[in-house]
């Protein structure tokens, strides 16, 4: 059966995508990143998805993220 996925976070920066991707990899969660910026102008977001099985622990991992910074 295939896994379905929900949009968790977005943003304009690739860097904090990636670095929020990889708290969620050493938390085994599994995400997808799609990335909406025109490459011309970097107008457009970046999109963060995981599995809906996976979006609670994936939320409050990010939401500690976001405390910290």
């Amino acid at each position: 059966m295939e896994d379905k996925l929900a949009l968790i976070y977005t943003s304009h920066q690739l860097y904090e995508i990636e670095l929020i991707r990889g708290m969620l990899l050493e938390n085994d969660i599994e995400s997808f990143i799609v990335n909406k910026q025109d490459s011309s102008y970097l107008i457009g977001d970046i999109e963060l998805y995981v599995s809906i099985d996976a979006i609670m622990k994936a939320k409050q991992l990010i939401l500690k993220f976001d405390q910290s910074e």
